[in-house]
């Protein structure tokens, strides 16, 4: 009110200066100045809006800097998982290639060493029973290296780690399989005692460590009896896992 009581002395005294005021009459003097009151309230009623809409603005601009500061820490977290991301492709990228070396290193150092063979080489053959058990694998599908068909003994050339298997095919009338040896030793074997049933097939398979120099055969069990032909069913196999 104080506002409007000054600003209202103000026109009073702008109006008393005004030529020929003494002349009007007390009815129109106080239309006139009720004119001034209604239109110095109205102005008091704008100021309150317009410092409500201060107050509105200023709580904009607060929400305005808080989303700039939120924008802001969003980008930087941005930047730093974007940077984790470009970190971890170099480190994928890195790994990858050691890999590459790796396998391409472990191709040029692993020898080609493989073997498969059957027993027989022409036709029917019965082994066994006999003195001398080791079988004698003749009829060679692959050897790269290490099996010798004249004994039937694979010689390791290199240390590392070999896959074995073997197969057996033998009738009734015998004690039908045989056993893998490690220099000289039992490791696994396939064994099928004399039975009712006309024939019977076996198989087995073995990881083994070997020294170079070491030596893997095939014999057969006492008494024991194995039968092929042409359809390869009795065989022996292996090869390099890879050097170790």
């Amino acid at each position: 009110m104080e506002f409007g009581a000054l600003l209202l002395l103000t026109l009073l005294g702008l109006s008393f200066g005004e030529p020929g005021f003494v002349q009007r009459d007390y009815m129109n003097t106080l239309e006139w100045l009720r004119a001034k009151v209604e239109f110095i309230n109205s102005l008091e009623d704008k100021l309150k809006n317009v410092e409500g809409w201060q107050g509105d603005v200023d709580a904009l601009e607060a929400r305005l800097n808080a989303t700039v500061d939120e924008l802001t820490r969003q980008k930087s977290e941005v930047d730093r998982l974007s940077k984790e991301n470009q970190d971890l492709r170099t480190r994928l990228n890195a790994t990858e290639e050691e890999i590459d070396k790796l396998k391409q290193s472990s191709a040029k150092d692993a020898p080609p060493i493989a073997f498969s063979a059957s027993l027989s080489n022409s036709g029917e053959i019965y082994t066994g029973p006999c003195t001398d058990k080791t079988l004698v694998f003749k009829r060679i599908l692959s050897n790269t290296g290490g099996y010798d068909h004249n004994t039937g003994v694979f010689t390791a050339p290199v240390n590392g780690l070999y896959y074995f298997t073997f197969s057996t095919y033998g009738y009734n009338t015998h004690v039908a399989g045989a056993i893998l040896m490690k220099n000289g030793v039992r490791q696994i074997s396939t064994y099928d005692n004399i039975s009712a049933d006309g024939s019977d097939i076996g198989s087995n398979s073995v990881v083994l460590q070997l020294a170079a120099g070491d030596k893997v055969h095939m014999e057969l069990w006492d008494n024991g009896r194995v039968y092929d032909n042409w359809n390869g069913h009795t065989t022996f196999s292996g090869f390099l896992v890879f050097p170790a």
